[in-house]
């Protein structure tokens, strides 16, 4: 049976095509990128905390506010998952 996650999540795939196991680095991303709190309930409930750590460090991109919100549930330092580098080596914008 498929989760009730809010309509926005996966607004660019069938659902009947997604599966919580073999796409589970998907959905996490989204959940934690674009999510609601009740789909971060769901994600965690389905997946369990040490699960949902583990396929949250090998997700290649991450906005920093979802990596700050998975670092800090997880209890995981932010330069352990996959992400942080990438976030690292962006160019920020000059201040004048």
């Amino acid at each position: 049976m498929q989760p009730a996650f809010s309509t926005n999540l996966f607004w660019d795939i069938d659902l009947s095509d997604l599966d919580m196991d073999k796409h589970q680095a998907f959905i996490v991303g989204r959940v934690l990128d674009y999510g609601k709190w009740s789909d971060v309930i769901l994600v965690r409930n389905y997946y369990g905390m040490d699960k949902l750590k583990e396929i949250a460090l090998g997700i290649r991109s991450m906005f920093p506010e979802s990596l700050a919100f998975v670092s800090t549930i997880t209890h995981t330092p932010e330069n352990q998952f996959r992400c942080y580098e990438l976030l690292q080596s962006k160019d920020s914008h000059w201040y004048f």
